[in-house]
């Protein structure tokens, strides 16, 4: 407290608590409580992550008693769907449907998030006749989601819901309910969404999945999803999008001298060179390796031609082939760099590894 004219003094807080004859208590006890949780042991902190685990863990092989008829109806209705899932949920639900919702789009079903609230003030336009509405809430009753059933209704598209509650408002309106509930959530109080938004992730999960397979959702399907990153160029880039091909391509003849040979490569730059036959044909493959190993032998460097020193059967691969294929086949071979051949054994490229490293397949 402060007097007019007198010198402001440092207030005793515990003192002042003392006159406050309910907020006192309150805080006192709020600091001892502050206090306690801070010294928690390590075992009891480990003890309530594994509790966590397990009950989540729980929630969700219960799960596999859930995918039944309901399950298929959605999934059908989702596959005769001709325009976009809209995916609807409030709160922590929402947080869920949006992730299920993107799921849904990189795995081959259009769907977007709607978020309930904003749909009830304009964005309710986005949804059209030829869509399916997938609504979230643990209680069935959430007012955002109750307020958007006689819309859906007069649209006339269908609506899946997953609810924690059968006789719920949601449920009851929806043309298939997928039950999500769960006994209790990890939270010790058993009020902040834990176990149950985890369940309800995993339903989407397997709603997703189950399309998927449903529509032979192919790798090369997914990579157009994901075109950006790692991801996307190790499943859509090709050898050849990046091999050097045309005069990039080392050659000779099979009469050509060593040292000529040994030119080729160095002015190329690939540590080999393609021995090519009058017709064009691939007949054999010369290598740093196999320079190592014709000092080694103490052969004529001066006299000896291409053809005596040669590999006959070199390792090649087909320009339609994945970069990372490619990659793959170079390291099981111990090559650093591999022939394109076409379909009349002419070689019409050469890869190296460092090419695919570059392009950042990984």
């Amino acid at each position: 407290m402060y007097c007019y004219g007198a010198q402001p003094s440092v207030i005793d807080v515990e003192h002042v608590i003392g006159f406050l004859p309910y907020n006192g208590s309150f805080l006192r006890n709020k600091t001892k409580s502050t206090m306690s949780n801070s010294t928690m042991s390590k075992s009891k902190v480990i003890q309530s992550g594994l509790r966590t685990v397990d009950m989540e863990a729980q929630a969700v092989v219960e799960l596999k008693h859930r995918i039944d008829q309901a399950f298929t109806t959605a999934c059908e209705t989702l596959l005769a769907c001709k325009g976009r899932v809209v995916v609807t949920g409030m709160g922590k639900s929402g947080h869920i449907g949006n992730k299920i919702a993107a799921t849904l789009a990189s795995t081959g079903t259009p769907a977007f998030f709607v978020h309930p609230g904003e749909a009830s003030h304009g964005d309710l336009g986005m949804i059209t006749k030829n869509d399916v509405v997938l609504a979230l809430s643990n209680s069935g009753n959430t007012a955002e989601l109750v307020t958007l059933l006689p819309l859906i209704k007069r649209l006339g598209i269908p609506l899946i819901s997953m609810t924690g509650d059968e006789n719920s408002a949601l449920a009851q309106a929806a043309c298939a309910n997928l039950d999500v509930s769960v006994s209790s959530e990890a939270c010790p109080l058993n009020l902040a969404p834990t176990t149950s938004t985890t369940v309800t992730l995993v339903m989407g999960d397997a709603l997703a999945i189950a399309l998927l397979e449903s529509r032979g959702f192919t790798a090369e399907d997914f990579a157009f999803s994901h075109p950006g990153g790692a991801l996307g160029r190790k499943l859509l880039l090709r050898v050849s999008d990046i091999m050097h091909k045309d005069q990039e391509v080392p050659r000779v003849a099979p009469e050509t001298p060593l040292q000529n040979a040994l030119l080729e490569m160095t002015e190329k730059g690939f540590g080999m060179t393609t021995v090519i036959d009058k017709d064009g044909k691939l007949v054999g493959v010369f290598t740093d390796g196999d320079l190592r190993r014709v000092i080694d032998s103490k052969i004529d460097l001066s006299s000896a031609s291409i053809k005596d020193v040669m590999s006959s059967n070199p390792k090649t691969i087909n320009q339609d082939i994945l970069a990372a294929e490619a990659l793959n086949i170079m390291e099981q071979s111990s090559i650093t760099a591999v022939i394109i051949e076409n379909e009349h054994k002419h070689p019409v490229g050469v890869v190296h590894m460092h090419d695919i490293l570059r392009a950042g397949v990984i």
